[in-house]
């Protein structure tokens, strides 16, 4: 008697405890009506009884599958199945000698049903099933052929026969539901080894690219950073060229890494969708500004057309839907080498979808390529990954977001004549709101800063230098700290307006370090910016239950340091630390 077979039947007897008691007293009322007498209701008290008689009995393997069943227990289990199948079964013979022709009727019936109901239930255990059918069987071969000895009517023996070609036809179909639950034990199991062996693969991917995001992104911040300081200074025109092809690289790769991660999202179900008011003919203007320079580098034109019918303020996903269209503009261009790229928009008002659809005038793709350009890591062919570049992931990752907005993104092309992608979305229609009064980035003033004091919390030598350049000419006064335990022990002597927090550092975490600072001292209320290569979603949410303010991901932004420094030193700190918010 295996463990998990006598599990199965305890929670199935548990299930239909109710269902049993409720047909014996359909039963008990039956037979009381054809055949009064005061032994139905005995009966029926009597299969209350054995009935949670049994529930007792098999309770503890019921709450605790993994027990293990010992041979006395074993024995248990079969003898009280056997008692309950037993009383359960006696009614059948008080039917059957005082019932009439209609008790005989009613008692096969009711002792067939029984065979059906313990062969398909209790079959998952061997012994358990034989206990159950064994009393069933007797009531319903023995009572026929009593009746037939008694009556010397021979003819009777036919329904024992009967009883018999009934009782081989049910082993054949409880045998079959033996195989098939048999077969559908293992698939499930072998379905739970491959999602645990899948959940550990997807926890090691996401180890490993939260180990890659932050390893790139550490260098890459220096990189990017000493290429926008070196922007700053007095070059001559091949050293800006330079500068240029450095910055431009590190933006390439930063672009990169974040499809991987994007798309690494988006595969674990783990990419958040937002919902806010955008300006859709902003939003476009927004898009033409910053394309505009790169299009006309190639000598191609770049229109806007926007339909009158288009709402001015819709509720979507800003940067999502900014997104989509920044890769098809990248596309776009990328391809384009002569002639025009048209960005156009228009509304249907049956439906609520705003569609805007680019199409560029340029190479377009091969009829049987079409639906291949939205795999991940696809492009129409190897030639135009060596002539253009990209992962391919662009586009991907575009059609993905669209459907998590609920919307589509599809392509039509012809060879040689360009391609159009249309992307179609569900959105609210929105009363514009009032302006904000405030800008995205604040103005940064040289001495907005003046005589603020800043911890930073830094392990890597070459990023702490990159704060003090990109700091120190807004004269404030920085606190440089290796590790977070020299940052516990700095904020626990020395009153600072800021601190600058790295994740990954030797002797203590940014974390820890956090969570210290915030316990007790004189910096428990100081704001803290996350300054960090780890920008998965996670990271984010441990920074923030840490206490954290502001989570800024590097490369660093220099503008965006500035503004959060200055949003730190000059705004009120709500009282709990765990009340922060997060930008990025």
């Amino acid at each position: 008697m295996t463990t998990s077979a006598c599990a199965t039947v305890a929670q199935v007897r548990f299930r239909e405890l109710k269902s049993r008691i409720g047909l014996a007293a359909f039963v008990g009322v039956a037979a009381w009506v054809m055949a009064p007498s005061a032994w139905p209701l005995w009966w029926f008290l009597a299969v209350v009884a054995t009935q949670y008689l049994d529930e007792a009995v098999f309770r503890p393997l019921r709450l605790n599958p993994e027990m293990t069943v010992s041979k006395s227990y074993s024995a248990l289990f079969c003898t009280v199945t056997v008692l309950t199948v037993v009383v359960y079964a006696a009614i059948t013979a008080y039917l059957w000698f005082y019932g009439g022709q209609v008790g005989k009727i009613f008692a096969m019936v009711q002792c067939s049903g029984g065979l059906l109901h313990v062969s398909l239930h209790m079959h998952h255990d061997r012994r358990i099933l034989i206990c159950s059918v064994t009393p069933h069987a007797t009531f319903f071969l023995g009572l026929p052929l009593i009746t037939a000895f008694q009556s010397q009517n021979w003819i009777e023996l036919l329904i024992p026969v009967g009883g018999l070609l009934y009782m081989a036809h049910l082993i054949v179909a409880v045998r079959q539901s033996s195989l098939t639950t048999r077969v559908l034990r293992e698939a499930k199991r072998e379905a739970d080894e491959h999602r645990r062996t899948a959940e550990i693969a997807s926890a090691a991917k996401s180890d490993f690219l939260a180990v890659v995001s932050h390893e790139i992104r550490t260098p890459m911040n220096a990189v990017i950073s000493a290429g926008n300081l070196l922007r700053r200074t007095r070059l001559s025109g091949p050293q800006k060229t330079h500068v240029s092809m450095l910055t431009d690289a590190g933006d390439v790769l930063m672009g990169l890494l974040n499809d991987v991660l994007d798309f690494s999202k988006i595969e674990a179900g783990k990419m958040q969708m937002e919902a806010a008011e955008m300006d859709v003919r902003e939003r476009l203007v927004s898009l033409k500004r910053l394309w505009e320079p790169r299009a006309r580098a190639n000598g191609v034109t770049l229109a806007i057309v926007v339909a009158p019918e288009v709402p001015d303020c819709v509720r979507t996903d800003p940067l999502r839907f900014q997104q989509i269209l920044f890769n098809l503009m990248s596309n776009a261009v990328k391809f384009t080498a002569e002639g025009e790229i048209r960005v156009s928009a228009d509304w249907d008002e049956a439906t609520g979808r705003l569609n805007v659809a680019v199409h560029d005038s340029g190479c377009g793709i091969p009829h049987d390529r079409l639906v291949e350009v939205f795999n991940s890591f696809e492009q129409a062919d190897v030639g135009t990954t060596r002539r253009f570049g990209g992962t391919g992931l662009g586009l991907a990752i575009s059609r993905r977001l669209a459907e998590l907005m609920g919307g589509t993104l599809v392509v039509d092309s012809v060879e040689g004549e360009g391609a159009t992608f249309t992307l179609t979305l569900p959105v609210e229609v929105m009363a514009r709101s009032a302006p904000a009064e405030t800008s995205l980035l604040p103005e940064v003033e040289g001495g907005s800063l003046a005589g603020r004091s800043i911890l930073v919390a830094e392990d890597h030598a070459v990023n702490r230098q990159i704060l003090t350049l990109l700091l120190e000419p807004h004269g404030c006064r920085l606190t440089l700290v290796e590790n977070g335990a020299l940052a516990v022990e700095m904020a626990a002597v020395e009153r600072f307006d800021a601190v600058l927090m790295d994740m990954q550092m030797p002797v203590m975490d940014g974390i820890e370090a956090s969570l210290n600072i915030r316990q007790a001292g004189i910096n428990r209320a100081t704001p803290i910016i996350a300054l960090t290569a780890n920008a998965m979603d996670s990271h984010r949410e441990t920074w923030l239950a840490a206490g954290v303010d502001v989570f800024l991901t590097k490369p660093i932004d220099p503008t965006a340091l500035v503004a959060a420094l200055l949003d730190a030193c000059t705004g009120e700190r709500n009282a709990s630390p765990e009340a922060g918010t997060a930008v990025a």
